[in-house]
């Protein structure tokens, strides 16, 4: 049963990230915001789930469902690396520098949010 939850999640996450590459195309030369936006939102949601794990129980279907599938689904580190790689190849190799150090520090600070929010409630 555990993998119709994470298909379930996965597929919503990958039809979300699908809507967002779709809202925010890509330009060239410039960073990819969607990818970026879907990762952050990813770091963010899993820092939730990590902080209401803490402290109380949650069902393995919701970890499956969210954590694994949704968020899975929604971020993706692929796509973010062939942007980086792209960005090089193409000679932009600022914008792929800030891209990436955007990626890395910002999700970064999304899990702790998404962990200082819970501690709120």
């Amino acid at each position: 049963m555990m993998y119709f939850y994470v298909f379930i999640g996965g597929g919503l996450g990958s039809i979300c990230r699908f809507l967002l590459a779709q809202w925010l195309p890509i330009k060239a030369g410039q960073i990819p915001w969607a990818t970026f936006w879907a990762n952050f939102l990813s770091c963010i949601i899993i820092g939730l789930m990590v902080s209401i794990m803490e402290k109380s129980t949650i069902s393995d279907q919701t970890k499956w469902l969210v954590i694994v599938g949704f968020c899975g689904g929604f971020s993706t580190f692929s796509t973010f690396s062939i942007e980086s790689y792209q960005l090089f190849q193409t000679g932009y190799s600022g914008v792929a520098i800030i891209y990436i150090t955007i990626n890395i520090l910002l999700c970064l600070v999304g899990i702790f949010l998404g962990i200082k929010v819970m501690t709120v409630f």
